[in-house]
């Protein structure tokens, strides 16, 4: 966690936007009430996300990209623990308590499931240098901004059928599916059979004539990926295979196969299982998905105008 801290505060300071003066040298990014949060606290709680977007980014060539992530994921950083702590001023202000045997009990259940025993805790956070009473913290914060967000948000939100209804035609391009077909494939490979792939896939053909499964010949002499798999490509869209393969995949009627036919790397047989035309899901087939996007969105609009009332309540300072 230290060379990442290290890391990324170089990389902020070398872009030429790091502000100069004493907030920069002590590290304060942000004042909520006289509660500092150092540049330190953001990258800490951005740990999980920077790291994924070192893997995500790793080319010299992508560095600018690399970077303009990293600020975003920064600015989110700070922001998520500028609200954390108006939550918890509110908590506080309102006069509500948290009992210490609910984060017992959690601490518990994680000893349980993740650990085994209080040492071996211990001994993990102090390798991230985290203290028990800190990890405690944490935890009631979590805790507490869970359930003011549930209480002032969550249970207020209510998505009515016909919120579902008009987002789902009004959003009907979402929900279009193109031609499919459930495809297998049997591909003979030029270059593994010294010039008799030709004659090979004939010979396939003629016994695919003569009643034997597809599936049968595909795992046995095909060349795909699939080969193992009775040659199952699953369903394929429109335009998804290359237009030479497209053209005699979406030519074959449910249940008809395709002759030999040759291309520059090989010979394929193609066997149609099943077609779907291109059509718009049904409403009941998408209705969890809408409720969920549209619970999301409702969300975070009454989030940000909650936290709205609570800075104006509050003094937030950003440096």
């Amino acid at each position: 966690m230290k060379a990442l801290i290290v890391f990324f505060t170089a990389a902020f300071l070398f872009t030429g936007s790091a502000r100069v003066g004493a907030q920069f040298y002590n590290g304060i990014v942000a004042l909520v009430d006289g509660e500092i949060i150092t540049r330190d606290d953001v990258i800490r709680n951005a740990e999980s996300a920077l790291e994924l977007l070192q893997r995500q980014y790793p080319r010299e060539s992508q560095t600018d990209l690399l970077e303009q992530k990293r600020r975003e994921t920064f600015k989110a950083s700070l922001q998520e623990l500028v609200e954390r702590k108006l939550i918890i001023r509110e908590f506080k202000t309102a006069g509500y308590n948290l009992p210490e045997a609910i984060i017992d009990r959690i601490i518990e259940d994680r000893i349980h499931r993740d650990y085994g025993d209080r040492v071996k805790l211990t001994k993990s956070l102090q390798k991230d240098g985290i203290t028990l009473e800190t990890y405690r913290q944490q935890i009631r914060e979590q805790i507490i901004v869970r359930e003011m967000r549930r209480q002032k948000i969550s249970s207020t939100i209510i998505i009515s059928p016909q919120k579902i209804l008009n987002y789902y035609q009004t959003n009907q391009a979402q929900f279009q599916l193109k031609d499919r077909v459930k495809l297998r494939m049997i591909f003979i490979d030029r270059n593994k059979h010294d010039g008799a792939a030709e004659k090979l896939a004939k010979e396939i053909e003629t016994k695919l004539a003569g009643g034997v499964a597809f599936t049968e010949m595909a795992s046995l002499y095909s060349d795909g990926a699939q080969g193992a798999q009775g040659g199952d490509r699953g369903w394929v869209e429109r335009d998804y295979l290359r237009a030479e393969l497209d053209k005699v995949a979406f030519s074959l009627k449910a249940g008809e196969r395709s002759g030999v036919f040759e291309q520059p790397e090989g010979y394929y047989l193609l066997l149609a299982e099943e077609r779907s035309d291109a059509h718009v899901k049904p409403l009941e087939e998408v209705r969890a998905g809408i409720e969920e996007t549209l619970l999301n969105q409702e969300h975070a609009r009454l989030n940000q105008k909650w936290i709205k009332r609570l800075e104006a309540k509050a003094f937030v300072r950003y440096f």
